[in-house]
């Protein structure tokens, strides 16, 4: 019966996300219908191109454009998630380091950046991760610790940091609290929508007693995690 209600609830999101208008008329939109609706690494891949086309585009008019070039950092960190590549990886987390450092207190770069590092020492390990990219989990907590602390009563902080975090460790009890705030945050956006739903789902998981299951649904949760390696 919770493997059911699990269900149901991922096809309300990925509904709830395939009801965007499919003319999306900017980078983050065409960013977050495909993080939730694509089903193929090609699907993905091609609205990962039309985001960058897009931000590229605004970039050429105004080169210090912030939403440009957070969009141009989180696309490139999305295509490295497809693609595998190390230069992509690396680029894209000099590109959420610098704009972390230029607005400091900005909590979407410290959660791009937060989110670059967890994913990394998640698909390589931590060793591995480090000596091919320089990703440390300690890092990633701290920049997300820093998207939460500054980005307000938004679900998309606390809900994006307890996924990265239970699909790693299922009984991190700071995973397991920031869901519970991510389930009550307010969503003024789709993706924040999307989290909220999400924290929901997992912690329905962990009140299952299941780890194994915990983690493999809060990857699957993530931006892109429908899409298999």
């Amino acid at each position: 019966m919770l493997n059911l209600r699990l269900a149901t609830m991922m096809v309300a999101i990925t509904v709830g996300v395939a009801a965007v208008p499919a003319a999306a008329e900017s980078a983050r939109d065409v960013l977050t219908q495909a993080s939730f609706g694509a089903r193929s690494k090609q699907a993905a891949l091609q609205s990962i191109g039309e985001a960058e086309r897009l931000s590229a585009a605004v970039l050429s008019r105004a080169p210090d454009d912030r939403e440009a070039l957070l969009m141009q950092a989180t696309a490139r960190s999305y295509r490295a998630k497809m693609n595998g590549s190390r230069a992509d990886a690396i680029a894209a987390r000099k590109m959420f380091e610098a704009l972390a450092a230029r607005t400091p207190r900005d909590p979407e770069p410290q959660l791009g950046l937060g989110a670059w590092h967890m994913g990394a020492v998640f698909k390589l390990g931590g060793m591995i991760g480090r000596a091919a990219l320089g990703a440390q989990k300690s890092a990633g907590l701290a920049a997300l610790d820093r998207a939460v602390a500054t980005g307000g009563d938004r679900a998309i902080y606390p809900g994006v940091s307890a996924l990265l975090r239970l699909e790693q460790d299922a009984s991190d009890p700071k995973g397991r609290a920031l869901a519970e705030q991510a389930a009550r945050a307010a969503t003024p956006t789709l993706f924040d929508r999307s989290m909220r739903k999400a924290a929901a789902m997992v912690l329905g998981s962990i009140q299952a007693g299941n780890a194994a299951a915990t983690r493999t649904l809060a990857a699957r949760l993530l931006p892109f995690g429908q899409i298999p390696d």
